[in-house]
């Protein structure tokens, strides 16, 4: 509603001659009963104005002019607060324009002409995807979707992690195995890949090429073959999740990939932050000077065995980021990125760069709870939680709308068993049962009076509707386009969910309160519609958070 109160506002202040600098804010409050919008403008420009903020706010108001119908009255409350309460006619009238725009609802174009890329999952492909990486990866195409209804055009970009240290322990990892199966006797790393995968993959090396590589030191030829068949793997869990990327951007191209200088990328990070005076060497590896920062210890870029650190290479893989000309660059990280980014955005703005295009999403950690008894998860000794085993116990719908249910700063505890239940006390089944209920109510009022939504678009019945339960559900409906926005700038699909979770709980009450088909005709007709908006609420929810919209249940 901020499209609708902001312009009004501000012509309320030029009219008055109240010159602020302050942000106009619309609030909903707690309590209806001081109105469905209100403003604290006047308590925020009395001290520069130097007024009395109740005095201020009765001045704005005598300089209002709201379109005919839509504000049944305006006052001032507490210290300087304007409350706002709406016609019966604006709410309904609002409501038309939910099925108007159809699947359009709620879409903006704030984006329109920006390009915006969301770097989720980015596994290292070293073995299945576990279920904390799920969450990340919800989370990610979440928010890309978000963006999508804001009119930007979305990259959604995988940082395809194949270098560095761990992918070499992947090979090592797979190699002995299949020298085990070659019948040789070997003693296997604690700090390697336990998993099974990790034999299933020498298997099908020996399966296609016998006891031929026994002999071979090299472990290209198990890297190579191990992160094919991980990779792929990964790729199907995301598709099981309707989890898709439009890029895939190599990690190896930031060592292999000369300028004309002869410098890769990560090399080339290196001299620009010596050029600024922010690289030293020390015990035999080269460091970013963060203590000129303000930090206690400066961070190694390159390890005393030649091995970039994980900042390195993420500090040149975002300059790309830039150079590809991308206006928003999100990124979606793990709790364990919690100490790195904070130097990768040091040395971006070192370099020159515009930090403020970038945004960081940190999901936390993720833990499983069945029959009350907490999973533990390790990748590398194989024992991890897989989120393929988990999409298989609760499915799809469940899976995703758990993993935002819960704020990506809070810790998530996983029910597996609460994620099955087909009752109110699951959020899936409480949501999606909203949906068929409205369903079968329009199957039945298509058989029962003949109600065609698509043959009889007279929505003008809708102004008949005035009651407190049919005022309470059109006024959720107005909701819808702020709350995509405010989803958006938190980067918090999350709310999303509490919001259809409520818009639920709203029409519930509203179909135990207001008897539709046996109404009276045209108010039948108008419940019909106030129910076919909310369902149109819900699907474009539903699309943004990827979860299905069932018709029956």
């Amino acid at each position: 509603m901020l499209e609708f109160f902001s312009p009004v506002i501000h012509n309320a202040l030029r009219s008055a001659a109240i010159i602020t600098d302050k942000p106009v804010n619309i609030e909903q409050p707690a309590d209806k009963k001081f109105g469905d919008f209100s403003t604290n403008i006047a308590l925020l420009a009395a001290k520069e104005c130097r007024r009395n903020p109740r005095e201020l706010a009765q001045t704005i108001i005598e300089h209002l002019c709201f379109p005919a119908n839509t504000i049944a009255k305006v006052e001032v409350a507490g210290a300087g607060f304007i409350n706002f309460y709406l016609t019966p006619h604006f709410i309904m009238h609002s409501v038309e324009q939910v099925l108007l725009d159809g699947d359009d609802y709620g879409k903006g174009n704030i984006g329109q002409g920006k390009s915006a890329v969301v770097e989720y999952v980015s596994a290292n492909p070293t073995g299945p995807l576990t279920i904390g990486r799920g969450r990340g990866g919800v989370l990610g195409d979440c928010i890309a979707n978000l963006f999508i209804t804001q009119g930007y055009e979305v990259t959604r970009e995988y940082y395809f992690n194949d270098a560095g240290r761990q992918m070499q322990i992947l090979g090592e990892s797979v190699k002995l195995r299949y020298l085990e199966r070659c019948g040789q006797a070997v003693e296997f790393p604690a700090t390697h890949y336990q998993g099974e995968y990790i034999g299933d993959i020498a298997e099908e090396i020996y399966r296609d090429h016998g006891t031929a590589f026994a002999e071979n030191s090299e472990l290209r030829i198990f890297k190579k073959r191990a992160e094919e068949i991980i990779f792929a793997s990964i790729r199907k869990t995301l598709e099981r999740l309707s989890i898709r990327h439009d890029s895939f951007f190599n990690e190896h191209t930031l060592y292999t990939t000369p300028d004309e200088g002869g410098l890769n990328a990560n090399q080339r990070v290196i001299e620009a932050l010596r050029s600024k005076e922010f690289i030293t060497e020390y015990d035999g590896a080269t460091w970013f000077q963060t203590t000129k920062l303000g930090q206690e210890k400066d961070k190694v870029l390159v390890k005393s065995s030649g091995e970039p650190s994980y900042r390195l290479p993420d500090i040149a893989y975002h300059i790309t980021k830039y150079e590809r000309g991308f206006s928003v660059i999100v990124n979606v990280f793990g709790a364990d990125h919690i100490d790195e980014y904070p130097d990768i955005l040091e040395a971006l703005k070192i370099l020159g760069y515009d930090t403020g295009r970038i945004k960081i999403a940190i999901n936390q950690f993720v833990t499983t709870t069945v029959d009350g008894r907490t999973l533990k998860m390790s990748t590398r000794k194989g024992n991890a939680d897989l989120l393929d085993d988990l999409i298989d116990d609760v499915g799809a719908d469940a899976t995703r709308l758990f993993f935002i249910m819960r704020g990506k700063d809070s810790h998530l505890n996983f029910d597996v068993e609460l994620a099955k239940k087909q009752s109110k006390d699951n959020p899936v089944f409480y949501l999606q049962y909203a949906h068929a209920r409205i369903c079968s109510l329009l199957r039945i009022a298509k058989q029962e009076i003949g109600f065609e939504a698509t043959s009889d678009p007279d929505h003008h019945t809708l102004q008949l509707l005035n009651s407190p339960a049919e005022l309470q559900l059109g006024f959720a409906l107005l909701d819808y386009p702020d709350m995509i926005k405010t989803s958006l700038r938190l980067l918090e699909p999350q709310k999303m969910v509490e919001y259809l979770h409520s818009l639920a709980e709203v029409f519930h009450r509203f179909y135990q309160e207001c008897p539709i088909l046996k109404a009276e005709p045209d108010i039948a007709k108008a419940r019909l519609f106030l129910s076919l908006a909310t369902r149109q609420v819900l699907r474009n929810g539903f699309r943004i958070l990827g979860v299905s919209a069932p018709e029956s249940m």
